[in-house]
């Protein structure tokens, strides 16, 4: 039989680097990004969390005949808007970076039975920021919210 070795006892030996180093961002060429009509909105059941609820609605949303997330519309009660509808949109890791974002923010809307949409984002969120804000959301975060509250106003 073989002796085990003890395990060591000492000051464990710290890391040289505490966090791992962010992923390099690679830069897309425009040949990747979508145009309007090669975004599909396909209305779906969803579930309960996901616009099946009460006053809800949801999409699939497809890109180039490819699923590529999905959008939905929660009819919520939540402070400091009261009861309201909230989007939001979920893309597919391979779809991000490509524009699809933006084009669902609008068409969902567009398709919406409401006149007014909220949004609700983390602040660091900036890419789900600028999809949002060329769909046609703007800003109507309050003071004293911890996330960006951004609304879209059919016209």
């Amino acid at each position: 039989m073989g002796a085990k070795t003890p395990p060591k006892s000492g000051p464990r030996r710290k890391p040289t680097r505490p966090t791992p180093k962010p992923k390099a961002t690679r830069f897309k060429p425009a040949s990747t990004f979508v145009q309007a009509d090669q975004v599909v909105l396909v209305p779906t059941k969803g579930n309960a969390k996901r616009g099946g609820g009460p006053g809800g609605e949801a999409w699939r949303i497809e890109a180039d005949g490819k699923r590529a997330g999905v959008v939905f519309i929660n009819f919520i009660d939540e402070a400091p808007v009261g009861q309201h509808a909230s989007i939001q949109i979920y893309l597919n890791t391979t779809s991000q970076g490509r524009r699809i974002g933006r084009v669902a923010y609008r068409k969902a809307c567009e398709a919406s039975r409401y006149d007014v949409i909220y949004a609700h984002m983390r602040k660091g969120n900036d890419a789900s920021r600028r999809a949002a804000e060329e769909a046609g959301f703007k800003d109507d975060t309050r003071p004293s919210m911890t996330q960006l509250l951004l609304v879209w106003r059919r016209n």
